[in-house]
């Protein structure tokens, strides 16, 4: 995201979690019963995914246009591929259907927090209610990647494995807090090494250039000779392990 919206979310973030804190026992259901650790040897930069293929991820909110999610996942299931996306809860609760499309489109939805903090700034207290206030999933994307060991427990506490990324097209970062071209965003995944495009991750957020990039970075990955994760039909909160790509 530009670098306004990343300070201002940088310096909202305490005032958010206290808010997070006093609402999220309310605005969204709490976990039953903590689910098993990630397995020994879990490579978070790859979410599980061992098959050689490649997963498309979206995260955070479309500002502006809530139904983009929906719609970018709508051409993603017509090409036969299954991407992850990582909403923002304070807005994905709002719109419950937005999940509930990607998931019967075929699509994994994933934990991106509640509100978008930095979340190794925020007390433990104050981690948790973010985490436990995100998505109800079993895959954990910190906001801007920014995890320790105590964010690691916690999400293990709470049911959820770290998911991060092996190739970061950097979509949210151009000059004058504008967002690079489509062409700028298909040239770093083509350019990407082999090794974190083979069972790899690809990282764009729903709100810059990157829904737009995705046919064409789709076609150079399918030119260089990489497959997509394939889509199998509807997915439940349960994303697995490994990922059945």
């Amino acid at each position: 995201m530009p670098g306004s919206r990343r300070r201002a979310r940088s310096r909202l973030a305490p005032a958010l979690a206290a808010l997070v804190l006093a609402l999220v026992p309310t605005a969204v259901p709490v976990q039953a019963a903590a689910k098993p650790k990630a397995p020994a040897g879990y490579d978070h930069h790859r979410c599980g995914n061992t098959s050689g293929r490649v997963l498309l991820t979206l995260d955070d909110w479309s500002y502006g246009d809530d139904d983009r999610a929906v719609t970018v996942g709508r051409s993603l299931q017509r090409k036969g591929i299954r991407a992850a996306f990582f909403l923002v809860n304070s807005y994905a609760s709002r719109y419950p259907k937005v999940a509930a499309a990607l998931h019967a489109q075929g699509h994994w939805v994933g934990n991106h927090t509640w509100s978008h903090p930095h979340l190794r700034q925020l007390s433990e207290r104050e981690a948790r209610a973010e985490i436990r206030g995100g998505v109800d999933s079993t895959l954990l994307r910190p906001p801007y990647g920014d995890f320790g060991d105590r964010e690691t427990r916690l999400a293990e506490e709470l049911g959820y494995r770290i998911c991060t990324w092996t190739v970061d097209t950097r979509d949210w970062e151009g000059p004058d807090g504008t967002f690079p071209g489509t062409a700028a965003l298909r040239a770093t995944v083509r350019d990407a090494p082999a090794a974190d495009k083979r069972s790899g991750v690809v990282l764009g957020h729903l709100f810059s250039h990157f829904p737009e990039a995705l046919p064409g970075i789709i076609d150079d990955l399918r030119d260089q000779g990489y497959r997509l994760c394939r889509n199998t039909g509807p997915t439940t909160r349960v994303i697995p392990y490994p990922l059945n790509c």
